[in-house]
């Protein structure tokens, strides 16, 4: 059975893990083409390893890392810190990690702040899927200007 992965963190306002769980338990295939493991840590520094872990000793085929800066600019710091561990442990295992990254200062109002996280994890957890088992469907939104979280920026004209 193949393996999806998802990580997030405790020090994110918002749930997102639960969320990208809850997407990827929809898609067909759930518990019997593949298996999710859904990990926990404190916070977005802390997500590369995990992933790495869920890559090299739990046989995952694509990871979903969740986390949410803060609004000062040491969080963004540490966000950017945070992306390049990412992207090392990306090449470093040849294996996607997702990274869906909700900042504070996206939004003032908690409410559309909370949407955005819904809409990102999930659209990002169908990504995921759709990676492995229908890349066509990549394919064919590209050159859209798809966002998660917010209306679609659609396409340039010339």
């Amino acid at each position: 059975m193949d393996r999806i992965g998802i990580v997030d963190t405790m020090f994110a306002r918002y749930d997102m893990g639960a969320e990208a769980a809850a997407e990827l338990a929809t898609c067909p295939g759930f518990g019997v083409r593949f298996e999710v493991l859904y990990r926990t840590v404190p916070g977005f520094k802390d997500l590369a390893v995990e992933c790495k872990r869920l890559i090299e000793l739990d046989g995952c085929d694509i990871v979903v890392a969740l986390g949410m800066p803060g609004r000062a600019a040491i969080d963004q710091v540490c966000a950017h810190e945070a992306s390049q561990g990412l992207m090392q442990a990306q090449l470093m295992t040849s294996t996607h990690i997702l990274e869906v990254f909700v900042h504070e200062d996206e939004e003032d109002d908690p409410v559309r702040l909370a949407g955005v996280c819904v809409d990102r994890a999930r659209k990002h957890a169908r990504n995921a899927y759709w990676m492995l088992y229908e890349p066509e469907q990549l394919s064919r939104r590209a050159g859209q200007g798809i966002r998660q979280g917010y209306e679609d920026a659609g396409t340039l004209t010339g």
